[in-house]
């Protein structure tokens, strides 16, 4: 429990900041795209990939295109459900039509055997603005696992 206390008091001076209005523009984009990934709709999240995406979680050993995300979030929408989650900007930057977001998530998935897991971590998602929608074009980071 104290870990926790101490994981929300640590996180509280980036998330009392001022955001800019081009800040929570990219921050919407991401809230989208997260609550589209949560109700597993794979052709609504997949629309925030720009065909030109590269991204490399800490679960792969080489970055993946658009399709190989694809192939891999359609497996997992089928083995488990999102329950809950929650994502806390850490940083936003915004230079012209590029952004970079960095978050941390919290989730809890019921997974193929119907056990409910928490899982946490972080992510630098790489945004370009198409119209009035930021798309990623590329990101880093993943589950954070505990040290065996």
């Amino acid at each position: 429990m104290c870990q926790v206390c101490l994981a929300v008091l640590a996180a509280a001076p980036a998330h009392a900041q001022e955001w800019s209005v081009a800040q929570k523009d990219v921050w919407k984009s991401v809230e989208a795209y997260w609550a589209l990934d949560a109700k597993a709709d794979v052709e609504g999240f997949m629309a925030y990939f720009d065909p030109s995406y590269v991204g490399w979680s800490y679960d792969s050993p080489v970055p993946g295109d658009k399709a190989t995300v694809k192939k891999f979030i359609t497996q997992e929408y089928q083995m488990s459900k999102t329950l809950v989650y929650d994502i806390k900007p850490v940083a936003i930057q915004v230079h012209g039509n590029f952004a970079f977001a960095d978050y941390y998530y919290m989730q809890l998935v019921k997974n193929a055997e119907g056990k409910t897991e928490a899982t946490k971590g972080r992510w630098t998602d790489i945004l370009m603005k198409e119209g009035d929608r930021w798309m990623l074009i590329g990101d880093h980071g993943g589950r954070i696992r505990k040290a065996d």
